[in-house]
């Protein structure tokens, strides 16, 4: 999935424009813009993978912002990895058909479990499945609703019905440029011998190679990068001496 240890640039999408919320709250967003200039612009600066995000879909349970990520996917030529409002295995195929390289399931596969292993059996490591951490809990719906799950125990289950690779987010330190935990983003890579994706909290180029330190294959980042603290080429050569 990941040849090397990437640095992805998020593109995060509601109402039509690049949006960094803060700690996953609705209403907590800055706006960047439009979302093709931005993919335009992070590829430009070297990004090998983006990572699209419908805030709307993933709030609202179906995709709402396909528009943007089309466009998107016409006007760059780097691998894609989608979620929010993804909730079927035909609407992930979909997509994954249509040229996208993965799809990021939460809710869905929380929900229902087997639709990753419907999706892996014709489509094998595209799916992740993303793990979206609050207070030590997995949080779905737009991190609005407490499951339960422990990320750890709940990415072994993901691996053993086919995902490809686990998207973590630590939901307790997301848009805040506060900096990263690593610990629970090594228990989740302790779990597993799948990838694992780490995001929130990136603040600094330490956090850069703190994460790919603590395992992780590769590292989403989003406020960091627009609020200019470090350039992508920076970040990636930070994790690259690691």
């Amino acid at each position: 999935m990941f040849e090397r240890f990437e640095v992805v640039p998020a593109v995060d999408v509601q109402e039509g424009q690049v949006v960094q919320l803060v700690g996953g709250e609705r209403g907590t967003g800055k706006r960047y813009g439009d979302p093709v200039e931005a993919a335009e612009r992070w590829v430009e600066a070297g990004a090998e993978t983006l990572h699209l995000v419908d805030l709307d879909g993933a709030f609202e349970g179906e995709r709402v912002n396909a528009p943007a990520v089309e466009a998107i996917r016409e006007a760059v030529d780097v691998d894609l990895q989608l979620g929010g409002g993804i909730r079927t295995a035909e609407g992930a195929r979909d997509l994954l058909d249509r040229g996208l390289s993965r799809v990021i399931l939460g809710t869905a596969a929380v929900e229902n479990p087997d639709v990753v292993v419907e999706i892996s059996e014709t489509h094998p490591g595209s799916v992740l499945v993303s793990l979206d951490a609050k207070e030590g809990e997995v949080v779905v719906s737009g991190w609005t609703q407490g499951t339960g799950l422990d990320p750890a125990e709940a990415a072994a289950r993901y691996e053993e019905l086919g995902a490809g690779g686990i998207l973590f987010t630590d939901v307790d330190v997301e848009g805040q440029l506060e900096g990263v935990r690593e610990a629970p983003v090594r228990a989740v890579v302790e779990a597993v011998s799948i990838p694992v994706v780490a995001s929130g909290g990136v603040a600094t180029l330490e956090d850069v190679r703190a994460l790919k330190r603590a395992g992780a294959s590769a590292v989403v980042v989003g406020t960091a990068l627009y609020e200019g603290q470090f350039t992508l080429r920076e970040a990636q050569a930070a994790a690259d001496e690691v």
